[in-house]
């Protein structure tokens, strides 16, 4: 069978996967702290028809370079490219958005369970007074504890560095609550589980459980990475439309040329069987 037709077929499945990203980019692009996909190609390994030969002591003989056929292409790589989104106001005091490379911390419960990191800053404060994000779970502290506001708190605001202020009887309390902020070595290396969501991966961070990154009591700084907490804003896909749509275009075309590659195999193939003729 010829080579060209396994070629075009690993190329069509390469273009397909590279749609499926753009499609799921262009889906998400007003998705509050999505951050877009990107896939990266490599080449199979060329099979040798023949070696390369060094030039040889007589001078009437240069070297040979080796002659190698391409099997095609596959996917090397599928990034997540976590650069800023641009920040929308909506003026609403629960709205959260870090302005810097850290992640707000989020889980069902304190304790032993899971901890997930997010970027969307949209929470609320359910009937317990918790700060919950959509889903409900609970916004952690640097205790790696739910934040709760005091019961006769009238009115708060939280603080760049996440600290909570709230007004008690007319007098500004500083909080027992600090908003953990979370800064891993390699974000690409988190993996999404929807919601919104990442969780931890080896890949990630050196530290072994992302409950002990917590355990350094994290809060916003511009100083180490982590960024200010900004209020009253959100965070919004990092999806640009008109890259997305010439990517896409690109993915198109190249699809379309390797199934042309698969047709023209298949006519010579077609003009081979025909010879016995």
């Amino acid at each position: 069978m010829l080579r060209s037709m396994y070629s075009g077929i690993s190329g069509m499945r390469g273009f397909q996967t590279k749609l499926d990203v753009i499609g799921n980019n262009i889906a998400n692009v007003n998705t509050a702290g999505f951050k877009k996909g990107r896939v990266n190609f490599s080449d199979i390994m060329s099979q040798t028809v023949s070696g390369s030969s060094a030039p040889s002591t007589d001078p009437s003989r240069g070297g040979i370079n080796a002659k190698q056929i391409g099997l095609g292409s596959s996917i090397s790589s599928i990034d997540t490219i976590h650069t800023g989104g641009s920040a929308m106001t909506t003026n609403v005091p629960t709205d959260l958005r870090i302005d810097g490379n850290g992640f707000f911390a989020v889980s069902t419960g304190g304790g032993d369970e899971p901890i997930y990191l997010t970027r969307a800053g949209n929470f609320t404060i359910d009937a317990n007074r918790h700060i919950v994000n959509p889903d409900g779970m609970y916004l952690l502290s640097t205790d790696r504890e739910p934040i709760q506001l005091a019961e006769n708190a009238t009115k708060f605001s939280i603080s760049q560095d996440g600290s909570i202020i709230e007004v008690i009887e007319g007098i500004p309390v500083v909080s027992p609550y600090k908003i953990s902020v979370v800064k891993v070595a390699n974000p690409a290396g988190l993996e999404k589980i929807g919601g919104n969501l990442y969780d931890y991966t080896l890949n990630a961070d050196t530290f072994d459980e992302l409950a002990a990154r917590l355990g350094e009591s994290l809060a916003a700084d511009p100083a180490t990475g982590t960024g200010s907490i900004i209020t009253g804003q959100l965070e919004m896909s990092n999806v640009d439309l008109t890259e997305e749509f010439s990517e896409m275009i690109v993915s198109q075309r190249g699809f379309q040329a390797n199934s042309r590659i698969i047709t023209t195999s298949d006519e010579i193939l077609q003009e081979i069987v025909n010879l016995k003729r």
